[in-house]
């Protein structure tokens, strides 16, 4: 399960909103051996593409050397799905290499709604997992988190 702040999740949605049609992509970082993700990190997709996403080499090399000078570690790794539903395609999967990450995935397709979903990639093995939203519920934008094959679904609206 991935246990998260509603502000990091508004934040990962924001930064897909405004890269949309292109996908963005970012990483939030924590305290190492936590699996707390605490500090949002927007990165530039390098591919600067409606389908696909890849981290800017030196740009990465920097964010993970600022981590470890942190003592953190890539907690969430998230990128969003312009066209599509949020959850992880081959190349996604291809690509995943931190096996102790919760890959997130949003999805801006649709005008009203983000939808977010988080996995684990674990040796090519895709396993969803249920998202936990913490901190302050006057905080929540326009999202739904969703959760397969029990489709567990929050549809949370704007309540400020």
């Amino acid at each position: 399960m991935l246990r998260i702040d509603r502000a990091l999740v508004a934040a990962m949605v924001a930064h897909a909103r405004r890269d949309h049609p292109d996908e963005a992509c970012g990483v939030i970082a924590g305290p190492a051996g936590s699996d707390a993700p605490l500090r949002h990190i927007e990165m530039i997709n390098a591919e600067r593409s409606p389908t696909f996403y890849r981290f800017d080499a030196s740009e990465q090399l920097a964010v993970w050397r600022e981590m470890d000078d942190r003592d953190e570690e890539p907690v969430v790794i998230y990128h969003s799905h312009t066209a599509t539903e949020a959850y992880p395609s081959r190349t996604d999967v291809k690509f995943a290499g931190e096996p102790g990450a919760h890959y997130v995935l949003v999805s801006t397709r649709a005008e009203e709604t983000a939808d977010v979903r988080s996995f684990r990639i674990v040796d090519g093995e895709i396993t969803e997992e249920p998202i936990e939203l913490t901190g302050d519920e006057l905080a929540v934008q326009t999202y739904k988190i969703g959760h397969t094959p029990t489709s567990i679904v929050y549809d949370c609206a704007d309540r400020h």
